[in-house]
C-alpha cells in the first residue's frame, strides 16, 4: 500500500484545481491511500471527493494534526501550495516530498514591471510536475467537483420552472468585481431569468441589482446557499457568468459554459478555466493594453490607481454576445 498526502491549504478555486492530481494518483498508482490537508473551512471540498480517503484540517490544533500526520507515515507528500507554512509541515513530517514550479519571480516581474515571462501553461499542468516522479500523468479529463444529494437545490422552483442564466457576482477582492452598474447593463440585455449566487457579503449587491431592474426576473440567492448549494444552482443553469473566482473553476468541473470577466488579474497567471479538451466552452473578457494591469496576482480592496479601468471599461456588448452564443446552444445532458 502507498500512502500519499496532498497539501493545498486554500482556497476554493485552488482546491478544485487540485482535483485532477487526486484522481490521477488514485487511478494510476496501485493500492494507494490518499489523504489531504487544507484549512478547516475547505475540508468539505476534499471530504466529498470519493477518491480522498481522509481529509485533515490545518487549523488551531496544529500540533495534534502534525502528530496524526506523522503517525500515518506517508510514503510521499505532494505540496501543491508551496509556501513557508507548507515547508514547515514537510520538514516536520520528514517524508519524501514533491512540489511544483510556483513561478513567484515571474509573477512579481509581471505585476511590478509588466515584464512577461510567464509560460503559457495552466497551473493544473504545473501541478502535474509535482507527481511526475511517481509516474503519474495528466489524463486530460479536467476538473472534478462533487455535490452530495443533501446539498442539491431545486433550482427550477426558484425560477418557477424557467431555464435561467447564473450570475456569480462576488469575489474575494473588490478589484476582481464588476461594478453593479455593469451587471445592470448585462442583465438588461438578457431575455432569460437570472439567478444570482454569492456569499453573505454579496447580499446587498444582489439586492441592488434586483432593485435596479424590477421588471426583470432576477432571483437573488446570495447568502442563502452553501458552496455546494451554489454549485448545484450552477449545474442546473444554462451557463455561468462570473469573475475570476472559485465558482468559475467549479463551473469548469461541472462542464458548464462559462463567460469569465477579469479585472486586475490576468489569465496569463495560469488560472483561467481548465478545459483541456474543450477550450471553446468558455470565454475570457478583459480590458487589454492597460499599462497598470495586472496590478496584483490576487487583488485589492480598491483600485490602486483610483480609475478602475479594468472593470469600468469592460465591453458589455461583447459579454452579451458570448452569453447569447452559449445560450443558443443545447447544453442539456
Amino acid at each position: 500500500m502507498t500512502k500519499v498526502l496532498v497539501i493545498r491549504l486554500s482556497s476554493i478555486g485552488d482546491i478544485v484545481l487540485t482535483s485532477p492530481i487526486i484522481r490521477c494518483l488514485k487511478e494510476q498508482l496501485n493500492d494507494v491511500v490518499i489523504h489531504t490537508l487544507t484549512k478547516p473551512q475547505y475540508v468539505s471540498l476534499y471530504a466529498r471527493n470519493p477518491m480522498v480517503d481522509e481529509a485533515h484540517a490545518w487549523g488551531e490544533d496544529q500540533s495534534d494534526v502534525l502528530s496524526t500526520l506523522k503517525a500515518a507515515s506517508f510514503d510521499y507528500v505532494i505540496d501543491l501550495h508551496r509556501n513557508i507554512r507548507t515547508q514547515k509541515i514537510k520538514t516536520a513530517l520528514r517524508q519524501k516530498h514533491y512540489t511544483f514550479p510556483k513561478l513567484n519571480v515571474q509573477k512579481w516581474l509581471y505585476v511590478n514591471f509588466k515584464y512577461k515571462r510567464m509560460p503559457d501553461v495552466h497551473i493544473v499542468d504545473r501541478y502535474f510536475e509535482a507527481v511526475a516522479a511517481l509516474g503519474v500523468k495528466n489524463d486530460l479529463k479536467g476538473l472534478d467537483f462533487f455535490i452530495d444529494t443533501a446539498d442539491e437545490v431545486e433550482a427550477l422552483r426558484i425560477t418557477n420552472g424557467a431555464d435561467y442564466i447564473c450570475l456569480a457576482i462576488g469575489a474575494q477582492f473588490a478589484t476582481k468585481k464588476l461594478p453593479i452598474s455593469k451587471w445592470v447593463e448585462i442583465v438588461e440585455g438578457l431575455d432569460r431569468p437570472v439567478v444570482i449566487i454569492g456569499g453573505r457579503e454579496d447580499i446587498k449587491d444582489g439586492e441592488a441589482l434586483c432593485r435596479a431592474l424590477p421588471e426583470k426576473s432576477i432571483y437573488n440567492t446570495c447568502g442563502e446557499l452553501s458552496i455546494e448549494g451554489s454549485a448545484s444552482v450552477v449545474q442546473q443553469s444554462r451557463l455561468l457568468v462570473t469573475h475570476d473566482t472559485g465558482m468559475m473553476h467549479i463551473a469548469a468541473a461541472l462542464q458548464k459554459p462559462i463567460v469569465s470577466i477579469w479585472g486586475n488579474t490576468v489569465p496569463e497567471f495560469g488560472m483561467y478555466p481548465y478545459r483541456p479538451t474543450n477550450p471553446g466552452s468558455y470565454t475570457i473578457h478583459e480590458v487589454k493594453n492597460l499599462s497598470c494591469r495586472p496590478c496584483s496576482k490576487i487583488g485589492y480592496s480598491k483600485c490602486p490607481k483610483k480609475h478602475f479601468k479594468c472593470m469600468v471599461q469592460q465591453d458589455v456588448n461583447g459579454i452579451l454576445k458570448a452569453i447569447k452564443s452559449f445560450d443558443a446552444q443545447d447544453h442539456k445532458e
